[in-house]
């Protein structure tokens, strides 16, 4: 039946295109409470299109923004794939900045320009689309299909985790499907098979019990500006390695095969230095550009104050001396070892004269999935069928903690299909998403749940 669901597929486009134009003119910002009463209205909208193509929906209540749940009947002997997605989008400030209003879609060059074109009512909705064209031509779902699409990602998916725990049993699947990436490049489609962890980190440094004159005290009291400076200056060596301790006792190398893939990638150095505006690349020696992004350790100060920030000179020996800090890490590399091991290499630096306080943010480990999982290559056949180009594997360098949850609590593995592309504006002012791309995507997701439904339990 997939190639009647195709057709129909093909046929529905403007259907399908006009119904993601009806989501995208919901202000569905979950982290505004003058939104509120859009988000329900978002996850209304969501729940009763659902409804109408048969499937079984729930809205579930949490503290903060509903719970869209929705599952197809079960198929015996058939794997179970769960969709991951969200309808909350971010605030579309500053507005000055749009060429047309965030939330009135406006369609130019084949691409459509609204808040949560790519970000990720558009990429979610290819799932839900690609469900209603099996259900149109076939009548049933080769497998049976479960649907979780939150309203709070954007503001840290805060109730989820809550709900992922108390609901285990009903959400177990084999594996589960996540398009909010993108692809590699124009006419790359990619699936995304790795994603590194994070820790981050806030490191307070005090000195005097209040700033003091730099020409009275200077020279006679510690400045924890200086001490700062220098103790961070030396968490990192010349090579780019990191120099805490322990820091790479269990990094997960990479294999010849993903560096060999990696270095066929069609990736322009001299294009990204030019879209960055830089003229040096800087990094762990010994890797290239792709593999220090994606699949090497690192540690980035994020953000520096102390002392006098206002125009113009004031000559103060600060009291204080605050940065924040993060490590990206990679699979098997434990956030709290990591930690740990940063207070004592910084209670090495820490200078007599000054105190230090490290707080320990956030923190999730790395993830990868085997590039022979029977899922992944399911998905790369699918992508193909959509695309009409075999899909690339890559890593990504950015963290998607939810991905750990649902590896830990389900068991399962996770399928990043991302339909997206680098520069369609996710966060920022003219996002976007191509048509094309969202048609694409709907048809490598109905192929997706054909080849899925083959992989025998």
């Amino acid at each position: 039946m997939l190639d009647q669901t195709l057709e129909h597929i093909d046929a529905h486009r403007p259907k399908f295109e006009g119904d993601l134009m009806a989501l995208l003119r919901i202000p569905s910002v979950s982290a505004d409470p003058a939104f509120k009463g859009d988000v329900r209205r978002a996850a209304d909208w969501l729940r009763d299109h659902l409804v109408k193509l048969g499937l079984t929906v729930h809205l579930i209540e949490t503290n903060g923004h509903p719970i869209v749940y929705a599952e197809s009947p079960p198929v015996p002997g058939a794997p179970v794939a769960l969709v991951y997605g969200h309808y909350d989008v971010q605030p579309p400030d500053p507005l000055d900045e749009w060429q047309t209003p965030p939330f009135e879609p406006d369609v130019r060059d084949g691409k459509v320009f609204a808040r949560g074109a790519t970000d990720d009512k558009g990429q979610m909705l290819t799932h839900v689309k690609s469900i209603e064209a099996w259900l149109a031509t076939a009548g049933k779902l080769p497998l049976q299909v479960k649907l979780l699409i939150e309203g709070e990602e954007e503001v840290g998916s805060e109730h989820l985790g809550e709900f992922l725990k108390e609901n285990v049993e009903r959400l177990a699947c084999d594996c589960v499907v996540v398009s909010d990436t993108s692809q590699f490049a124009p006419g790359v489609p990619a699936i995304t098979y790795g994603l590194r962890g994070i820790a981050y980190f806030e490191l307070k440094l005090i000195g005097p019990k209040q700033d003091l004159h730099s020409g009275v005290f200077g020279g006679g009291v510690a400045n924890p500006a200086n001490a700062l400076a220098k103790m961070l200056g030396a968490l990192v060596d010349a090579d780019g390695r990191v120099t805490i301790p322990g820091f790479y006792d269990d990094v997960a190398d990479l294999t010849e095969r993903e560096r060999q893939e990696f270095a066929a990638l069609p990736f322009d150095e001299a294009a990204f230095k030019s879209q960055l505006g830089v003229e040096h690349l800087a990094g762990e020696k010994g890797f290239s550009t792709i593999e220090r992004r994606w699949a090497r350790p690192t540690l980035d100060i994020n953000g520096l104050t102390s002392g006098y920030q206002g125009a113009g000179a004031k000559t103060v020996l600060p009291a204080k001396a605050t940065a924040k800090l993060s490590c990206r890490l990679v699979p098997n590399q434990d956030p709290h070892k990591v930690a740990a091991g940063l207070k004592k290499r910084l209670e090495e630096l820490l200078p007599p004269g000054i105190k230090m306080k490290l707080v320990e943010h956030h923190g999730a480990p790395g993830v990868v999935f085997p590039l022979d999982s029977p899922y992944l290559q399911a998905a790369a056949v699918a992508v193909e069928k959509g695309f009409g180009r075999r899909p690339v594997f890559i890593r990504e360098g950015g963290s998607i903690p939810i991905v750990n949850t649902f590896a830990s609590l389900l068991n399962a593995e996770v399928l990043l299909l991302g339909w997206g592309q680098n520069d369609d504006n996710p966060h920022s002012p003219n996002e976007k998403f191509s048509l094309d791309d969202f048609h694409r995507g709907t048809r490598a997701s109905a192929a997706l749940w054909r080849e899925l439904a083959a992989i025998k339990k």
